[in-house]
């Protein structure tokens, strides 16, 4: 899920689609629901064990990929429910802007968007679905992997993958490090996929980055400082973890504001 291309896609197909009808922010300590192993010594060790509490699918989450793109939500594997919304800014009033709602509950999937800013206008019948979710059939999502959750994989932003690819990391301070890592290596995050890496070309194979621990040696920060490559400026692609263990599980959303999906939706979150 790279929120930034991610996101500009969607926004792209709302446009071209014609008759569309139809992440707690705070990384501090949280107490978990068992104490983890103390932190290793070794600053590589260390992160490379900082992202098993994730795995354990119990979290909140932010993600960030640039100054107009923001996304944030709850994983709950216990219940097998996730969420995740996303929002991108427009840059003026005459460009569109996205807020999106993805739900998560087992097998079932409910979708809202809401588009804003005058280009919003352009499609049709779009204001009579504003405040509804659009719920997913799930015989229909084939091709369209971003209606689904994976619950196998709970990870939002592939951490593990990301620290893996670490070539140099020194510890900066209490529970913060910082070094360089091999994009190139990833094979499977979403925070930087195969057309971000092609672009960086050499730049790939250092890219700078911090972490943050917190005290139980969890990762609670990972960002990765993407540098300016042709017309896109520089900028962070940030990721962070709370709520370790205490997570709630996610809602269906209220009957009332639920509406079957169109197939204009379904097209729209095709890969």
């Amino acid at each position: 899920m790279n929120l930034r291309r991610w996101s500009a896609g969607v926004l792209a197909a709302a446009l071209f689609v014609p008759g569309l009808a139809a992440c707690k922010s705070e990384s501090a300590d949280s107490d978990g629901t068992a104490a983890a192993s103390p932190t290793p010594a070794d600053p590589k060790a260390a992160l490379l064990a900082s992202t098993q509490e994730i795995s354990k699918g119990n979290f909140t989450f932010t993600m960030t990929g640039g100054p107009e793109v923001n996304g944030g939500g709850t994983v709950h594997l216990p219940s097998k429910s996730a969420e995740m919304k996303i929002a991108t800014g427009a840059a003026s009033a005459d460009d569109m802007s996205m807020n999106m709602h993805l739900v998560f509950i087992d097998t079932d999937s409910w979708v809202k968007l809401e588009l804003g800013g005058e280009m919003a206008d352009a499609i049709p019948a779009f204001k009579a679905m504003k405040g509804k979710y659009q719920h997913i059939d799930r015989t229909k999502v084939k091709g369209a992997k971003n209606l689904e959750f994976d619950f196998a994989d709970v990870d939002p932003a592939g951490s593990d993958a990301l620290v893996k690819a670490v070539t140099d990391v020194k510890q900066t301070g209490e529970g913060a490090y910082a070094g360089t890592l091999d994009a190139s290596k990833l094979t499977d995050s979403d925070m930087l996929d195969a057309d971000d890496i092609k672009k960086l070309g050499e730049k790939a194979g250092a890219l700078p980055f911090t972490a943050k621990l917190d005290g139980q040696g969890r990762l609670t920060e990972f960002t990765v400082q993407m540098p300016a490559v042709g017309d896109t400026k520089a900028y962070d692609m940030t990721v962070r973890y709370a709520d370790y263990g205490t997570a709630t599980p996610v809602q269906k959303p209220p009957a009332k504001q639920v509406v079957e999906a169109s197939d204009q939706i379904y097209e729209m979150f095709k890969d």
